[in-house]
């Protein structure tokens, strides 16, 4: 399997203050990974590390999908991010949009140029969330849980290799929740791997998949 993170020896700080330390990790292609562990606990501090929104304070070694994450340029960033799914619990979604054009616009902003190709792949992704007849919605005139298949949509616009998901299911009802899981599960099998935190510690026992616990600055895997 190919290797998509290596984190060796690896410190992160928030605001001077040390999150984690000696974080020592592998992950492959097609993995569905659970972060666990208390609220301020790191975990949100180590999902910003791999797209570079925190930088790593310090480690022997820390490559995300092939970048050297301890000596990355700012202009780099947007590249690799192209290449991973960020979902968020907040949605972030562009609530003056319909939900066709707030694909479309990342689209372009990741140089996408021809209208039809662009119309068909948004199509296409809404498809495989079940969405694909909300096209024309905006998103505050949708469910929790249908935000959040248009947020899974938006993270597979570019082919990721990698989905980072923070708290998907922490706002929605359990039976919601588990549609969401189905479909990020189902992602995860197609062999795109899934990284989730989540306070729900049933979900690793309905949806097999590695569980890496945050506790006392530490990552136990």
């Amino acid at each position: 399997m190919a290797e998509l993170i290596h984190y060796k020896g690896v410190e992160i700080h928030q605001a001077d203050q040390i999150v984690l330390h000696d974080v020592n990790l592998t992950v492959e292609n097609g993995q569905m990974i659970y972060l666990l562990g208390k609220v301020g606990s790191g975990k949100s501090s180590f999902m910003k590390t791999l797209y570079g929104a925190l930088p790593i304070a310090a480690g022997e070694t820390a490559v995300v999908l092939g970048n050297d994450m301890l000596h990355i340029r700012r202009r780099q960033l947007p590249y690799l991010r192209r290449r991973m799914g960020i979902i968020f619990q907040d949605y972030k979604l562009l609530t003056d949009r319909s939900v066709e054009d707030n694909l479309l616009f990342v689209l372009r902003a990741t140089g996408w140029k021809n209208k039809v190709e662009m119309k068909n792949h948004v199509q296409e992704v809404l498809r495989h969330v079940n969405m694909e007849t909300k096209a024309y919605k905006k998103p505050y005139e949708l469910s929790g849980g249908e935000q959040q298949r248009v947020v899974i949509a938006r993270a597979l616009l570019n082919s990721p290799e990698l989905i980072l998901a923070d708290e998907p299911t922490g706002n929605l009802d359990a039976e919601t929740g588990k549609e969401i899981m189905d479909l990020l599960y189902s992602i995860s099998q197609a062999g795109i791997t899934v990284i989730m935190s989540t306070h729900n510690t049933h979900w690793p026992e309905q949806y097999p998949g590695k569980k890496w616990c945050f506790e006392g600055g530490e990552i136990k895997c």
